[in-house]
């Protein structure tokens, strides 16, 4: 046992014993670096343009349709309307918000109904859970928002392509039993 650990102790020694090796550094010399010629840059591809959203006249659109709606038979005047947002059932861009403000802007200045504002709604939406972006796509959500408001009437309305052309519908609703009281179409050019 001794014999293995002072042959072990002897090779941790020797292991230990290094004799110093002098060793020239590598020469170093300075070179250019190299000019490669890059070929010419080609023209990068195009970025696509986004689609290009065609700006929309709604208040011309809006004022025949809504001019005939406050002369329906049956409306009581002074009630509370909830104009909901236009929705768009079309394959294209729409700008629905400003369609939106058109349709309440025009119902506004006939001063038949009391609108609900904005901020009422957007808060009713909130309450709910809903986004201020849902369209609220079915009319049953609509007249839900409606009755969470306390309003009497509903105005709902969507775009669709029907042969090639575009439409805004628009549908007026009591609130109290859902049905349609008026509803009036109008191209959308």
């Amino acid at each position: 046992m001794k014999s293995i650990l002072f042959v072990m102790l002897s090779a941790m020694l020797l292991a230990s014993c290094v004799m110093p090796v002098t060793q020239q550094p590598a020469p170093v010399t300075p070179t250019e670096p190299e000019k490669k010629s890059e070929p010419p840059a080609e023209p990068s591809e195009k970025v696509p343009q986004p689609p290009k959203i065609k700006s929309i006249q709604w208040d011309s659109i809006v004022q025949p349709l809504v001019e005939q709606m406050v002369n329906a038979n049956g409306l009581e005047a002074g009630k509370r309307l909830l104009v909901d947002s236009v929705k768009n059932n079309t394959n294209g861009l729409l700008q629905t918000l400003k369609a939106t403000d058109a349709i309440t802007d025009a119902i506004s200045s006939k001063q038949v109904f009391q609108v609900v504002p904005k901020s009422q709604i957007n808060a009713a939406r909130r309450a709910l859970g809903l986004s201020s972006e849902d369209s609220l796509g079915l009319r049953s959500k609509s007249v839900g928002l409606a009755r969470y408001l306390n309003a009497d009437y509903v105005l709902y309305s969507f775009v669709s392509n029907h042969h090639d052309q575009r439409n805004l519908e628009m549908q007026l609703m009591l609130v109290k039993t859902g049905e349609i009281l008026w509803s009036g179409r109008g191209d959308v050019n």
